[in-house]
């Protein structure tokens, strides 16, 4: 049986995929979520999980923030430990600054998941156009929601709707599309 694995760097990003996935995948794929607890776990922890699956038809999927590091070089890290563990078609993704990039690409998102009025009228804001671009994207979500944005509550919360046809977050959008290509 085809299952798809994900292995992920916090609780936020399960809470974001297990809300989009009937959405994006149907209900015939069950996805299976491995959270870590933080990138220095998924890091020293990965290799050994991934050596431990099993199913020979399971593919996976590795998220992990890039925060202030080069993208580049985490991304070859990461593709080193699942080559090393013997899973070299493993998919690796990276949420460009933090997950939360994801969410100021799409506000009407936002503003209809969090109930706050006039958040999706900044859309057309320069920072907002690119927001995998942004410094903080974190911080940019508390301010711009009066700190009502809570990382596993928020991102199920916006994850309903959130525009997957239209993503302006390359980094999202590339996430979806490494869940397409595994689902076949």
């Amino acid at each position: 049986m085809t299952e798809i694995v994900f292995f992920l760097e916090e609780e936020s990003a399960k809470a974001l995929l297990e809300t989009l996935w009937s959405r994006i995948a149907g209900e015939t794929i069950h996805p299976r979520f491995v959270v870590f607890e933080g990138k220095q776990d998924l890091h020293r922890g990965l290799e050994k999980k991934l050596r431990g699956y099993l199913n020979p038809a399971a593919r996976f999927i590795v998220i992990r923030d890039q925060d202030n590091d080069d993208c580049k070089k985490v991304k070859s890290s990461l593709r080193s430990i699942c080559h090393k563990a013997g899973h070299p078609r493993a998919l690796v993704r990276i949420a460009c600054r933090e997950l939360e990039a994801f969410y100021l690409g799409d506000l009407k998102a936002v503003e209809l998941g969090l109930e706050i009025k006039g958040v999706a009228a900044k859309q057309s804001k320069a920072k907002f156009r690119k927001p995998d671009e942004l410094r903080a994207p974190y911080k940019e979500l508390s301010v711009l929601t009066g700190n009502r944005y809570q990382k596993i509550a928020g991102s199920r919360l916006i994850a309903r709707h959130l525009d997957i046809q239209n993503p302006r977050s390359d980094s999202f959008r590339n996430l979806l599309l490494a869940i397409r290509k595994c689902i076949g």
